[in-house]
């Protein structure tokens, strides 16, 4: 029995399309140097779902990938530049993590924690209430 889909997501331009058939959990908002340069924004808000369950259902051919660290490589479409996801060759190589606001579905759990915190944007106050962990 096929699990069904969960989540559709989408590009700025909507060039490329992806798909998730399991749950996006484990969601935060990641104040690291690289997150805040790859969105141009104070965070970036980020969901998990396994890598099986998660594919490209249109232009993959416009996907481009990214090497931001040794571990680390981040993929985003080549028309727009709208990050699509990254994954982790370490300990979470079976994860990847999905931009939240690429999303086109609804995604009603909010993100529970904030990451990284150590470097965040000097001029950003989280006042939200949720956990800050300096490093992930």
């Amino acid at each position: 029995m096929n699990n069904p889909v969960v989540h559709h997501g989408s590009c700025l331009c909507g060039g490329v399309r992806y798909e998730t058939t399991a749950p996006v959990k484990a969601s935060s908002h990641c104040h690291c140097t690289m997150c805040r340069k790859a969105h141009g924004a104070a965070f970036a808000s980020y969901g998990n779902v396994r890598r099986e369950h998660h594919r490209f259902v249109q232009g993959e051919a416009l996907v481009r990938t990214y090497h931001s660290s040794p571990q680390v490589t981040r993929q985003f479409c080549s028309v727009c530049g709208s990050p699509l996801l990254w994954h982790s060759d370490g300990a979470y190589a079976d994860i990847v993590a999905v931009p939240l606001g690429t999303l086109d579905t609804p995604f009603h759990t909010p993100p529970h924690k904030h990451i990284y915190v150590a470097s965040k944007a000097p001029w950003v106050e989280i006042c939200d209430g949720h956990p800050q962990i300096d490093r992930e």
